[in-house]
């Protein structure tokens, strides 16, 4: 893992130090004291499920910052970025259990009793997740698994790869004018039939989120167009949303299939779908983007 570059190091020193009680004193004229403190333990005993965003170290929040460099072991996922890892100190224990497609290093009910056993050693134990641990990362089951052991878990949320992604392309999901409903769907077909309700999904009032869908994709396109979305409908896939090496795709339902064959993408994928993605092109916050679009409207 590389090691962080001395500019975000002092970057971190400098926000840290702006954020403790007594940097945070107000300048004499100020009527009264302004105070932004980091407060908490990282318990011995229990599990913190947190959330480590979308990869931007900077969007990590003040409390996740906060339990990795407190925790005594650290179990984590492999979307979770470097410049996130490289805050846990060389002190504590680390433990990958990193998913990928078509190979799970570690079974879920293994990573479940990890937890218990590095707890039932009496040790703070911080569950690292890519994301928002509530969205599509399996955080029902080892709160399930805690709960049967009886240990006590928290939840810190974290940014998300869809808001991470409309941030970065400067657009946002939901608008009046577009969008007045937003759905987050996971790509992997998991229902027993094996095939989402394309009908339900067909709409011209909503923006679409789908998760782990980058080898979905051409299923997408067909099964919206089928359902009667017009082949023109914007589509925008964005890889690693908010890191240097993000990049991006926007087209239609009808040449997005196309588009990903010429130009493939790295997982993890988001997909948006919906008239919101119209807005790219002319976004001034897509700008600093436009260097890494690797297709275009």
């Amino acid at each position: 893992m590389p090691a962080l570059s001395k500019p975000l190091i002092q970057k971190w020193f400098n926000a840290f130090m702006r954020l403790s009680p007594r940097a945070l004193l107000s300048s004499a004229s100020h009527s009264a004291d302004l105070r932004l403190p980091l407060r908490g333990e990282c318990r011995a005993g229990q599990v913190y499920l947190v959330g480590a965003g979308s990869g931007d170290a900077e969007l990590l929040t003040l409390k996740a910052a906060r339990l990795l460099m407190q925790a005594d072991a650290v179990v984590y996922d492999r979307l979770v970025g470097d410049d996130v890892l490289a805050l846990i100190p060389k002190s504590s224990e680390r433990y990958y259990v990193g998913k990928s497609r078509g190979h799970h290093s570690v079974p879920q009910n293994e990573i479940g009793a990890l937890m218990v056993k590095l707890v039932g050693e009496g040790k703070s134990v911080v569950r690292l997740k890519g994301g928002d641990p509530a969205f599509f990362a399996r955080m029902g089951e080892e709160l399930d698994a805690l709960t049967a052991a009886q240990v006590p878990a928290a939840i810190v949320p974290g940014i998300t790869a869809a808001s991470a992604a409309a941030a970065c392309m400067g657009i946002p999901l939901t608008d009046r004018g577009h969008a007045q409903q937003l759905r987050f769907i996971t790509a992997q077909l998991c229902r027993e039939d094996g095939t989402p309700d394309w009908a339900a999904l067909a709409r011209k009032d909503e923006t679409l989120v789908f998760y782990m869908g980058l080898s979905k994709v051409d299923a997408i396109c067909h099964g919206l167009r089928q359902a009667g979305l017009p082949d023109a409908w914007p589509i925008m896939l964005v890889a690693n949303a908010s890191k240097p090496e993000q990049q991006s795709l926007v087209g239609s339902l009808a040449d997005m299939p196309e588009k990903l064959a010429a130009h493939p993408l790295a997982s993890p994928c988001l997909i948006v779908v919906g008239s919101v993605v119209q807005r790219v092109a002319a976004s001034p916050a897509s700008a600093e983007n436009q260097a890494r679009y690797v297709g275009q409207v």
